[in-house]
């Protein structure tokens, strides 16, 4: 795989990940040309885990582009045929069930809805705290759909958040090499994180 590969970063609101998921776009910038977009929620809301505007500003430095933040700049991805593999991550329970759905709302689900037009494959890194409940459903219906590849993921916390589920962010780089041959790197479930 060369350099020349287009990746597309696409970070939605699980704000307690943004952090670790950060090092997972280092990982993937120093091997692949990466366009990070980030949703609109992402670019905007500071909380206890950063600020906005500084997790944007590292984006920008690790890239060496600007994001995409909003729906306008995220649709030309489809037409233009901008990049090579689209990855969400992490990908909150909501951004599952707009995926599931076809919903199009947000710069990222926008971004995914135009990428996989062109039969491109899209890497889906989940963080979410119903994963095992509500959003089980629609892990599902994206495990069986064409053209999407989760990150392998664990329960984060099972003592404590039973039902929450997270990808291993450090696998990105793997699955997006799996996803290109069109395979799901296997096993997709993995057991829970030790200590």
């Amino acid at each position: 795989m060369s350099g020349a590969l287009r990746v597309g970063f696409a970070f939605t609101g699980s704000f307690c990940t943004l952090a670790r998921t950060m090092g997972a776009l280092e990982q993937t910038a120093a091997r692949w040309q990466v366009q990070p977009i980030v949703s609109e929620t992402v670019a905007a809301t500071d909380t206890r885990f950063g600020n906005a505007h500084d997790f944007m500003r590292e984006m920008q430095r690790i890239c060496d582009r600007r994001p995409i933040e909003s729906i306008k700049e995220a649709e030309p991805i489809g037409p233009k045929k901008l990049l090579d593999v689209l990855v969400i991550a992490p990908c909150t329970g909501n951004t599952l069930a707009k995926l599931a759905a076809g919903i199009a709302d947000t710069s990222v689900t926008m971004a995914a809805k135009a990428h996989l037009r062109n039969g491109r494959p899209v890497v889906l890194a989940v963080s979410t705290n119903d994963g095992l409940a509500a959003a089980a459903r629609n892990i599902g219906a994206l495990l069986a759909r064409k053209g999407v590849y989760f990150v392998p993921f664990q329960q984060d916390d099972p003592e404590h958040k039973p039902a929450s589920l997270v990808a291993v962010m450090e696998r990105i780089p793997e699955t997006v090499e799996a996803a290109l041959e069109g395979r799901q790197l296997q096993p997709v479930l993995l057991g829970p994180p030790e200590g």
